[in-house]
């Protein structure tokens, strides 16, 4: 199989990229990357010299570009997106960019050379948030933030193309990621980060906000059953049910440091912040026989001794 990965070189896609390596050694991958601020060949310089590998730097709505490498694959895998909350509200066109139009002009391309499954990586958000109970994959969307709210367009975008054109597409939803080589702008690595600097940690709000924390090697797993037994046309959510509130997470990190509760710095919340997310991943359990496999304390101590010898 030939794979176009987009978005490979940022966190869950150079994860994704190294776990396909790893398991398909026939497998054919080309990374497309735009690199931004949050894309790194850092990330895959690991697997950077295997034959089965190829990186081109480019963006996604780039259509010349995007036609000439999906004219080389069998799908696309879609995980590339602008994905930073706080960084959506200070501007939301570049969200608008790149996981809409950047997104359709995938589909298009699929559409146009008639590709065998087209993957789109996309999150929990879209759904908003709840506080009781778990979304289902067939619930309403109502995102909250312009990252969520793009991301939504996205997906809605998918089953067009799906029910207008036949385009083979698979929508994956995932709960909060977390691992090594995830660039410190979200709330894990940016407090490692914050600790390992002798500086104190700014929780928004009170600090109850609740996320479901998935580790990003289980989350690959679920790409990779998705991509080769999901059905085509439908929705999976991707959760390890690992819910935490932000303050929990911050306690657990301080106890892990050594650290008073004192580091904490609590600030203004972000407007719009969404209370809890929750998926019911029953679906991809059943269907698909995936699990879960790295438990939350394990994976997160893990995490942090990476960043301590990987932090500059």
């Amino acid at each position: 199989m030939k794979l176009l990965v987009t978005g490979g070189a940022g966190f869950i896609g150079s994860h994704f990229i190294r776990h396909i390596l790893a398991k398909y050694p026939d497998y054919q991958v080309i990374n497309l990357d735009k690199l931004t601020y949050a894309g790194n060949l850092e990330n895959c310089k690991d697997y950077a010299k295997n034959p089965n590998y190829r990186f081109k730097k480019g963006d996604i709505v780039d259509k010349k570009l995007v036609d000439q490498l999906a004219a080389e694959v069998d799908v696309i895998v879609n995980i590339a997106a602008e994905t930073h909350v706080d960084n959506s509200i200070e501007g939301p066109t570049v969200f608008l960019e790149t996981n809409v139009m950047g997104t359709q002009n995938l589909l298009e391309t699929a559409r146009n050379h008639g590709h065998g499954r087209f993957i789109q990586v996309s999150t929990d958000e879209v759904y908003g948030d709840r506080l009781e109970g778990s979304f289902k994959e067939n619930d309403m969307l109502k995102p909250s933030s312009p990252y969520s709210a793009s991301k939504a367009a996205g997906d809605l975008l998918c089953l067009a193309y799906k029910r207008t054109y036949g385009t083979p597409v698979i929508i994956s939803r995932c709960s909060n990621n977390y691992g090594s080589h995830q660039y410190p702008e979200k709330l894990i690595p940016f407090f490692i980060k914050k600790l390992l600097a002798g500086e104190k940690v700014p929780l928004y709000g009170n600090g109850t906000n609740v996320r479901d924390w998935l580790h990003v090697s289980d989350h690959c797993k679920a790409i990779d059953l998705i991509l080769h037994k999901g059905k085509v046309g439908e929705i999976y959510n991707v959760s390890a049910n690992e819910e935490h509130s932000n303050l929990e997470v911050t306690r657990i990190l301080l106890k892990i440091f050594g650290l008073p509760e004192d580091k904490i710095e609590y600030t203004e919340d972000r407007p719009g912040h969404d209370l809890r997310y929750s998926v019911d991943a029953s679906k991809i359990k059943s269907e698909l026989g995936w699990t879960p496999e790295v438990k939350f304390e394990e994976g997160f101590r893990a995490m942090v001794e990476w960043y301590k010898t990987n932090s500059k």
